[in-house]
């Protein structure tokens, strides 16, 4: 079974049992809604239309978290006239878990949810202050040739044979 609803004015195929991103909903996690635009509903053997919703079916879906989506990069430009403008965006999203699909006065019971936890977040624990009597780590020996030694170095390299010229 699978309906087709309307969430901050977008349409999404949902199913039993799935998570989704939509935009940001003003809900609390964790707290349970209900979203009555369905415009949509097939359960196999029939398909429901509305017009523009079908009456009677609703969606109970779980609030797990709220976040951003990736950055998206907004790149403008007008050749040949020195004009660059780069923008980034990061939208804020809502992940749902779809719980059921409600036809004509059924109702959702919360505590039969199958929803997994929310995301708990960590509190960010203090860093530890670096200490000024740091112990200092034993320097590497580097042996560093001395210009007479490059010197030294270049003559005893072989030289290759120069051609000879014919013609000089």
């Amino acid at each position: 079974m699978y309906a087709i609803v309307d969430i901050a004015g977008q349409q999404y195929k949902v199913q039993k049992d799935q998570k989704l991103k939509v935009h940001r909903l003003e809900a609390e996690e964790g707290k349970h809604v209900e979203l009555e635009k369905v415009l949509l509903v097939s359960d196999g053997k029939t398909v429901n239309v509305g017009t523009p919703v079908v009456e009677g079916f609703r969606i109970a879906a779980k609030v797990l978290s709220h976040g951003k989506g990736d950055k998206v990069l907004v790149f403008k430009k007008k050749r040949r006239k020195g004009y660059q403008k780069m923008n980034g965006h990061r939208q804020y999203l809502t992940e749902l878990w779809i719980e059921a699909i409600l036809g004509k006065g059924e109702k959702f019971d919360a505590s039969k949810s199958t929803a997994p936890a929310p995301k708990a977040v960590k509190p960010a624990e203090p860093k530890a202050k670096k200490s000024a009597t740091k112990e200092a780590a034993p320097k590497k020996a580097t042996a560093k040739k001395t210009a007479p030694a490059k010197k030294a170095a270049k003559k005893a390299a072989p030289k290759k044979a120069a051609k000879k010229d014919d013609k000089k």
